[in-house]
């Protein structure tokens, strides 16, 4: 349904060293960068993240969140391992969510800006 996702940042170098880390277990990386904007994805830009002087506010009652698919398990631990390791809250483990689904395996992190993360997998490695 969405072709792309735009999120502005308040300090896009340090949106860039987070976003590396985090999306590179699960399998995505930076394919376009210019002043005020790097592009993320596989195999286009999926996800923009935009300098800019107005970001939005971070609010955790707000239901807003983006989701990351991810190959596996393990892919799923090491993007929230990263998220930890590189200026990231932590907004949930990894592990299975039975209220969520059968084999719903998932890990959540809020990023420097404050918007919520999270990385989902279905299968069983």
């Amino acid at each position: 349904m969405l072709d792309h996702v735009s999120i502005g940042v308040a300090d896009q170098s340090r949106s860039k060293t987070f976003y590396d880390a985090v999306l590179a277990p699960l399998g995505y990386s930076c394919l376009s960068e210019f002043p005020g904007s790097l592009g993320y994805g596989r195999d286009g830009v999926s996800l923009w993240i935009l300098q800019t002087d107005r970001p939005v506010p971070a609010d955790m009652a707000s239901g807003l969140h983006f989701c990351f698919a991810a190959p596996n398990r393990n892919s799923v631990r090491a993007f929230h391992a990263a998220a930890l390791a590189h200026g990231g809250d932590d907004n949930g483990e990894a592990g299975l969510r039975a209220d969520y689904g059968d084999g719903y395996f998932a890990a959540f992190a809020i990023d420097p800006d404050g918007y919520r993360i999270e990385a989902y997998c279905s299968s069983d490695d």
